[in-house]
């Protein structure tokens, strides 16, 4: 019985040590399939731009603007989508390099904008924009007197209806200055100084022609002083305060002898100093600029 446990213990010593068993003829694993490279993909062929070249005409004269324009090259599409910016310009004649094909061709001359839609060709297209324009410059005077520009500003409208100044066009323009327009009539405002002298006037733009108009006023500028007898110094630190004979406010001011800028009418100045106000009644004459003394006396 002992020599048979020692035979067991024997032989499962070597069942251990021999490892595991091998399967006898087992299947050999495939061999992995070899890779052939291919020829790489062929590039994408660049597509050949041609040369859109435009130029910019008046109506009535059919001669190239020579400046003042901005060019914009939009997608042509045929959605109501809104169209991409391809290109732009600021050239009188600008020169696009363009896929061929079909483009809306766009150019800006002042306040007026005129669409084209063109075909480029492989062998390159020039063509043309006509721009239906006119232009306005203004000026102003009191009297035959010229006002000088620095002391003038403008604003032009475009009439709605029975509202002259139905739509701004723009405010802020200079004496002198160019302001290409579409064809039509405008309601132009002109204010000299910074109160109360206002001149209107309805104007006519027509197309390829230059509207030259001069507003006239109808005011003076005045200086304000307070004295205490006439003729004698003013008095420094003194408010100012110009009003209608209804009361109204036109404009206030500080100082030793403002200047203020009137349409022709009646007024009153009020002035305060050292907290006692004093009063004086006075009238504007177109053309007439003079002294407005108020006398610093008490009543």
């Amino acid at each position: 019985m002992r020599r048979a446990r020692r035979l067991f213990g024997k032989a499962a010593l070597a069942l251990l040590c021999a490892g595991p068993a091998v399967a006898q003829d087992a299947p050999a694993r495939p061999p992995a399939p070899s890779v052939t490279q291919g020829p790489p993909p062929l590039a994408t062929p660049a597509v050949p731009e041609a040369a859109l070249s435009l130029r910019a005409v008046l109506t009535s004269e059919g001669k190239p603007i020579r400046g003042g324009l901005t060019w914009r090259i939009y997608e042509d599409r045929s959605d109501a989508g809104r169209p991409a910016i391809l290109a732009r310009s600021e050239e009188a004649q600008p020169t696009f390099r363009l896929p061929p094909g079909s483009y809306l061709a766009n150019v800006t001359y002042g306040f007026v904008s005129t669409s084209k839609r063109v075909t480029l060709a492989p062998a390159g297209l020039t063509d043309q924009i006509t721009v239906n324009a006119g232009a306005l410059r203004l000026a102003g005077a009191v009297g035959d007197a010229r006002i000088p520009g620095s002391q003038l500003a403008f604003a032009i409208f475009v009439p709605i209806g029975n509202n002259p100044e139905g739509r701004l066009v723009r405010d802020g323009v200079k004496a002198g200055e160019l302001i290409r327009l579409p064809e039509g009539t405008y309601h132009v405002v002109s204010t000299w100084g910074d109160s109360n002298a206002i001149q209107r006037a309805d104007l006519k733009v027509e197309n390829g022609r230059i509207t030259d108009a001069t507003l006239n006023h109808r005011a003076a500028t005045v200086t304000l002083k307070l004295v205490a007898a006439p003729g004698t110094e003013a008095f420094a630190g003194t408010a100012f305060s110009v009003l209608t004979p209804g009361g109204d406010t036109i404009r206030e001011a500080i100082g030793a002898f403002p200047q203020v800028t009137l349409a022709e009418g009646e007024y009153q100045l009020i002035a305060r100093h050292d907290g006692r106000v004093y009063t004086q009644d006075f009238k504007v004459e177109s053309g007439v600029d003079r002294d407005i003394e108020a006398i610093a006396k008490d009543p």
